[in-house]
């Protein structure tokens, strides 16, 4: 099971945003995990590579199963591992080996072209409080078939 990890940064309302050239899709800069990295250090290196800038509070909010279907057979299986920032230091690149960046507000989100899966992924890291878990099943052409996820806010102690 490949294992991805990415970030979306977001500054002054607008996210950071790379577009896949194949397909015309946005997605959150990342990429794969390198073997002994933490998904932290892989989030943070993918991250600079495809931008050029570091993040600042870098953190996780979610952690997805993603499954690609044929038919009834599952044709691959992957871990994605998605983290936030409170901004960038520095000034991203326009453009990388991967594609395009662009920032875009934070409402863009709920109409960019996009993996469905990707879309709630992403609104959620923008938008709310604690981790996001969940398994996304697609087609081969990443349909979306099914969804599923649960979440959980850190509680940060006393009494209740």
């Amino acid at each position: 099971m490949q294992r991805i990890a990415n970030l979306l940064a977001v500054q002054n309302g607008q996210v950071l945003l790379l577009k896949k050239p194949r397909r015309g899709w946005y997605v959150a800069p990342g990429g794969k995990m390198e073997s002994g990295e933490s998904i932290y250090e892989a989030a943070v290196r993918e991250f600079q590579e495809e931008t050029n800038v570091t993040p600042k509070n870098a953190h996780l909010k979610g952690v997805n199963t993603i499954i690609i279907k044929d038919g009834d057979a599952t044709v691959d299986e992957w871990m994605l591992f998605t983290f936030v920032s409170n901004g960038i230091e520095g000034v991203p690149v326009k453009e990388n080996r991967e594609g395009t960046l662009e920032w875009h507000p934070i409402e863009d989100l709920h109409h960019l072209p996009m993996a469905e899966g990707d879309r709630k992924n992403l609104l959620f890291a923008a938008l709310n409080n604690g981790i996001q878990y969940g398994t996304c099943v697609y087609t081969k052409d990443y349909e979306l078939l099914e969804a599923k996820y649960q979440t959980s806010v850190e509680f940060l102690g006393g009494d209740e």
